[in-house]
């Protein structure tokens, strides 16, 4: 007797022994039972999750004869009656399964109704099973609307689909649908545990929890699965075998480059990655693996009552990991890693690009000051330095900046970079390793100066302010020095200092989002080296004066400059006027 595979071996013959769909069960049961039946149903769901083996039972529950040959409808088929065990081996004259994905015209669809005038012949309802019926053609299901809605009381329709989206409204409405779920991993454990034992296969149950991760929701998946790992393991199934078979990645490469994310250890990272390329394992699975585990530590932050699965042996690791991780670094971490996924395929080498998505996910670590070597590639953190103290800032007009700006920008300089970049108000010495330096503390301004905020212009350049000079000098310092960085750097950008009352910091922002907990306390530890003991309030309101905006308006002028010469230039003009030249807009830049 030839092999049977175990999906088809295990494959449920009634609603009992039905795993992982128990809202369809008991629905069709009460339906059964109080004999509440409709004439046509819809099952819906991924592959390999028991459509077709639903829509069998139903058909033998409907055409039971019993044991003793007097029975009725049941929701319980005895399976050995003759319309059970023909529906079981597929040669129920009532019976008929229609594979749309291979008989999908008008022509195959009215050859079936064709065949619903005739009463049945064994049974008491004629079963008519549609597979894939989302593959039809429109003119098919229009040719099978008028029956799908009225059928003879001895026809049943059942249609099953995995891609309910593609079936027309008007074959919706006619028919009940259900929705069968993917299965959980532990479903798929469990069932896989009593199928093995009851095969007498010794199993590990390392390896199982593996293959039921691979099933993907699918429980025919996982059978097919495990047939074929208990060939590659020659009748035996351990977690070595099937992972190597699986080609998954071992979790404890990635609980280690997750630790050492957490801890800004770019060594390990790019240790780890090549070990990953040296022993052949997948840089997608690993970024798949890293995903599932972040999302168990963000479970786990955001219900501290809640713990992973006793059983499950890295469950303390994914605690710990939990714990040693900020919540915002772990949402940022995961949404790095799903989209990390989707650049393998465009880079030359894959493990390449998994070790860029690694460096980027330790680059953008929230408050993270650390610079990548080229040379050794190994990440190197900044030499903490002691704050210098600055001189006090000179008294000037709030217009003085703007008449410097213009001063410079009509020679065409090339600008200097952020971290050089000098305000009239507070000199900066030039320095080849910028630090954070000691302002002085402003006192704060009398309400009535405060308050006599004029409005800002449309399209203009933004208000100054002796406030808005003094916290752009110290934005700037803050940066070039690599005090703030990442997401607390655009909150300084984007703000406007509104007081200064000793070490209590007032800014305002326009946008809510910018002021994440985290995000403030960094600025605050940031400014400590400022006023000590700093403290800092934020709130959200109109911004007239901000570091971005002063950066915005200098560049736009800059531009405007820059198209003012081009467009003011002989030759130029020349081409324009006489060959009907023009500039393509946006290609002019400003040096």
């Amino acid at each position: 007797m030839s092999y049977l595979v175990l999906a088809r071996k295990y494959r449920p013959h009634n609603f009992t022994e039905m795993v992982g769909q128990e809202h369809v069960v008991q629905a069709l049961s009460n339906a059964l039972t109080t004999q509440r039946l409709h004439h046509a149903y819809l099952f819906t769901g991924t592959r390999g999750v028991g459509k077709t083996t639903v829509s069998r039972i139903l058909a033998k529950s409907l055409n039971c004869q019993g044991v003793d040959g007097t029975g009725g409808i049941t929701a319980s088929p005895c399976g050995v009656c003759t319309a059970c065990t023909d529906i079981d081996s597929g040669r129920f004259v009532d019976y008929t399964e229609l594979d749309a994905a291979s008989n999908r015209g008008v022509d195959e669809v009215q050859a079936l109704l064709e065949q619903a005038v005739y009463k049945p012949v064994q049974g008491r309802f004629k079963v008519f099973m549609i597979d894939e019926v989302h593959m039809l053609t429109n003119t098919a299901f229009n040719a099978m609307l008028k029956t799908l809605e009225e059928p003879p009381e001895y026809l049943k329709f059942v249609l099953a689909t995995t891609d309910p989206q593609k079936v027309p409204v008007t074959v919706l409405s006619r028919c009940l649908q259900f929705n069968l779920r993917p299965m959980a991993p532990e479903t798929v454990l469990s069932h896989l545990t009593q199928v093995l034992a009851t095969e007498g296969v010794q199993a590990e149950t390392g390896a199982l929890r593996l293959l039921s991760r691979a099933a993907r929701g699918s429980m025919r998946d996982a059978l097919s699965l495990t047939d074929q790992a208990i060939a590659f393991g020659n009748g035996q199934l351990q977690e070595a075998t099937v992972r190597q078979m699986l080609g998954s990645v071992d979790r404890s490469y990635v609980f280690r480059l997750i630790d050492a994310l957490a801890q800004g250890d770019g060594k390990t990272v790019v240790e780890t990655a090549e070990a990953l390329r040296l022993n052949g394992l997948s840089a997608a699975s690993t970024l798949e693996e890293m995903t599932a585990v972040l999302q168990r530590m963000a479970v786990i932050q955001a219900v501290p009552g809640t713990s992973a699965d006793d059983t499950d042996p890295e469950a303390a690791d994914t605690a710990r990991l939990a714990a040693a991780m900020p919540a915002d670094e772990t949402q940022l971490l995961y949404s790095m890693c799903l989209h990390g996924r989707a650049e393998l395929g465009l880079a030359p080498d894959e493990y390449a690009a998994l070790t860029m998505v690694l460096l980027r996910l330790l680059a953008f670590k929230p408050g993270s000051a650390v610079r990548v070597s080229a040379e050794k590639k190994t990440l190197i953190e900044p030499v903490a330095r002691a704050p210098l103290p600055l001189p006090a800032p000179v008294p000037a007009p709030v217009a003085a900046p703007v008449a410097v700006a213009k001063a410079v920008v009509p020679e065409a300089v090339p600008p200097p970079p952020p971290a050089a970049v000098a305000v009239a108000p507070v000199p900066v010495p030039p320095a080849p390793a910028p630090a954070v330096q000691e302002l002085p503390v402003r006192v704060q301004s009398e309400p009535s100066e405060r308050l006599q905020a004029r409005p800002v212009p449309l399209a203009a350049a933004p208000v100054h302010t002796a406030d808005g000079d003094y916290w752009y000098a110290t934005v700037q310092q803050l940066v070039a020095a690599d005090a703030v960085g990442g997401l607390v750097r655009e909150l300084a950008l984007q703000s406007q200092l509104v007081a200064v009352d000793g070490s209590h910091w007032r800014l305002r922002i326009e946008r809510e989002s910018l002021s994440q907990p985290m995000s403030r306390e960094r600025l605050r530890v940031a400014l400590e080296a400022i006023t000590p003991n700093a403290t800092l309030e934020v709130e959200v309101g109109s911004v007239a004066d901000s570091p971005a905006k002063r950066n915005a308006a200098a560049a736009n002028e800059k531009q405007r400059i820059a198209e003012e010469i081009i467009m003011g230039d002989p030759l130029v003009q020349s081409l324009m006027r006489d060959y009907g030249a023009k500039i393509v807009p946006g290609t002019l830049k400003p040096l």
